[in-house]
C-alpha cells in the first residue's frame, strides 16, 4: 500500500469497472461485482488488491501470490492459482497502468496564484491555473488553462504553454513554445543556449543561438534534464515522447513522435531521431546523425553513424546488434586465450 502521507487513493472499484477502465476482459470465473481497494506487487498483495503479470519471468510469483485479481495475457491464465480473479488483456502492463491511474489519479490543480509569485502584468494566465510560491512568469508569457507551475519555477519572456501542463519546482523554461499536457519534472532546463562557438586559439567566438525549443503535446521530461534551444533552426521534441532524468538534448536536435530516451542519454546537435526510436541509458550520439523510424539503441552505446529504420544497434562505436554481440564474443575468447567461443 502506498504511503498515505504522499499519495491519495480512490476507490474501491469493482472488477467490472476496472475491466472497462483498462480495456480488459473478465475471466470466466471472475465475479464482476467484486471490489478491489488498492494495487500491489504480486509478492506482497492481498485478497483486496489488484496486481499484474507482463513478464513471464514472474510466473512463479503469480503462482504463489495472494492477490485478489491479476491483469495478464490470456495465454497465462492457466498459470494463475485457483480463486484468483483474472482480467485478460493482450497488453497487460498498459491495462494495469490505466487501472492504477484510477486508484491514484494525478492530484487536481488548486487554482490560485501564491502571494509570493511574481507575474508580469503583460503575462497571460489561463483559467484555473496553480502558480506556486516564488514562481516567476515573465513579460508576454502565455500559460494555458489548468496549468500547474511549481515553486520557484521560471517561465521566461514570451514562452507559451498549452493547456494542462505541469511544470515542476525549480524548472526554468525560456525560448519555448509548448503544447498541451506537457510534464516537466523538477529541475528541468529548457531553452538555454546551445553549445555553439567558432574555435580560435586566441579566443573562442560564441555563435548566437537564435532558434527556439518546440515541445509538442503529451511530452514528459524527467528531472534535471536539459533541452538546448536551436542555433537557427528549432530544437523539436515530438508528440508523446518520454524522456527520463538527466538527459541532455543539444541544439537543433529533432525527436519524432513517441521517442523514448532512458536516463543519462546525450544527443549532440542537429541529430534527428525518427518516430518511436528507443534509446537505452547512457547512450551518446555524435552530431548531425539520422536515426531511423523505430530504431533501438542499446544502453551505453556510442552512436557515430546513421542508423537505418527499424534496426537495433549497440556498442562503441555502435554497430548492428548481431555484429556487436559477435565482437563481444570474440573479445571474450581473446581475453581467455581459448581457441573457440565454446572453450
Amino acid at each position: 500500500m502506498a504511503d498515505e502521507r504522499f499519495f491519495t487513493r480512490t476507490g474501491p472499484y469493482t472488477l467490472r469497472q476496472l475491466a472497462a477502465i483498462g480495456g480488459a476482459a473478465l475471466g470466466a470465473e471472475a465475479d464482476a461485482d467484486r471490489e478491489l481497494h488498492d494495487v500491489a506487487p504480486l509478492e506482497s498483495a492481498g485478497p483486496h488488491d489488484l496486481g499484474f503479470l507482463d513478464n513471464p519471468r514472474y510466473l512463479r510469483a503469480l503462482a504463489d501470490s495472494r492477490v485478489g485479481a491479476c491483469v495478464l495475457r490470456p495465454g497465462h491464465a492457466d498459470r494463475a492459482p485457483p480463486g484468483m480473479a483474472l482480467l485478460l488483456s493482450r497488453q497487460p502492463y498498459r491495462s494495469y497502468a490505466l487501472m492504477a491511474q484510477a486508484f491514484y489519479p494525478t492530484p487536481p490543480v488548486q487554482p490560485e496564484i501564491h502571494p509570493t509569485a511574481v507575474v508580469d502584468a503583460s503575462a497571460q494566465i489561463g483559467p484555473d491555473c496553480e502558480v506556486g510560491p516564488g514562481a516567476v512568469i515573465a513579460a508576454l508569457a502565455e500559460v494555458g488553462a489548468r496549468c500547474r507551475i511549481g515553486a520557484n519555477a521560471v517561465i521566461g519572456r514570451a514562452v507559451r504553454l498549452g493547456a494542462d501542463c505541469m511544470i515542476g519546482a525549480g524548472t526554468v523554461v525560456s525560448h519555448c513554445l509548448m503544447g498541451d499536457r506537457v510534464i516537466l519534472h523538477p529541475g528541468v532546463r529548457v531553452g538555454q543556449d546551445g553549445f555553439g562557438f567558432a574555435p580560435d586559439r586566441e579566443r573562442h567566438v560564441k555563435v548566437p543561438q537564435i532558434g527556439r525549443v518546440i515541445i509538442e503535446d503529451d511530452v514528459e521530461i524527467g528531472a534535471n534534464s536539459t533541452v538546448d534551444r536551436g542555433a537557427g533552426p528549432d530544437t523539436v521534441i515530438g508528440r508523446g515522447s518520454q524522456i527520463d532524468n538527466l538527459v541532455h538534448i543539444g541544439h537543433n536536435v529533432r525527436l519524432g513522435r513517441g521517442c523514448i530516451l532512458a536516463g543519462q542519454v546525450g544527443i549532440s546537435g542537429s541529430t534527428q531521431l525518427g518516430d518511436y526510436a528507443v534509446v537505452g541509458g547512457q547512450a551518446g550520439f555524435a552530431g548531425h546523425l539520422r536515426i531511423g523510424v523505430g530504431a533501438t539503441i542499446a544502453a551505453k552505446s556510442g552512436v557515430t553513424k546513421d542508423v537505418p529504420e527499424g534496426e537495433t544497434w549497440g556498442g562503441f562505436p555502435a554497430v548492428p546488434i548481431r555484429e556487436f554481440r559477435r565482437q563481444s564474443a570474440l573479445l571474450l575468447r581473446a581475453g581467455r586465450g581459448k581457441g573457440s567461443i565454446d572453450d
